[in-house]
């Protein structure tokens, strides 16, 4: 593995609500230096997203305006963590904010970026599962609409033109495998 660059200066070079540009400048170790930008999170807790497992076929989606696509998208639960609140906690207040569930098991899978090239957020997904119904206020400027899918057609759902965020693609993949990887999810 190669040195990482130094970095010789980083500033803030614009910033908004949610996000911070950052300007760094960086030395590799062959001499050659050069200016990155990044786009850095405005919010230290970080985000969590949430595969949640209604039975042992069958996940919670949900549908959500968003602003980014200016469409509505399928996707899962997800949102920022809240200062002073751990992952697992943060995960099940999501759930039951956007889906109306809480889970009961609750692990940690595993962090994923969305461009570490250029962005220096991770969301942390968690698999919750054992779901009980309750419902919890959340930030949403509508309600959502909630509905499920099999997680062994994951093929035929990524043909849909609303489903299209690659960290819940992503997201699904991982705990598909690893919930058939311990025999908790047989495949067709």
């Amino acid at each position: 593995m190669e040195k990482k660059p130094a970095i010789l200066s980083q500033r803030i070079v614009a910033s908004s609500r949610l996000f911070k540009v950052e300007e760094l400048q960086l030395r590799f170790s062959n001499g050659e230096e050069r200016t990155y930008e990044r786009l850095a999170s405005g919010m230290r807790a970080g985000a969590v997203m949430v595969v949640a497992m209604l039975d042992k076929e069958h996940f919670v989606m949900i549908e959500e305006y968003c602003a980014g696509v200016n469409d509505y998208q399928l996707t899962i639960p997800k949102g920022l963590i809240e200062k002073d609140e751990d992952v697992l906690a943060a995960a099940n207040r999501e759930l039951k904010e956007e889906a109306g569930y809480g889970a009961k098991k609750l692990e940690y899978v595993t962090s994923l970026t969305l461009s570490p090239s250029y962005m220096a957020q991770r969301i942390q997904v968690v698999l919750a599962q054992d779901l009980y119904p309750e419902k919890l206020v959340g930030d949403e400027p509508e309600p959502i609409i909630v509905s499920t899918a099999k997680l062994n057609d994951l093929f035929t759902l990524s043909q849909n033109p609303n489903f299209t965020e690659g960290r819940a693609i992503a997201a699904l993949y991982i705990v598909r495998d690893l919930l058939i990887s311990r025999g908790e999810l047989t495949t067709c």
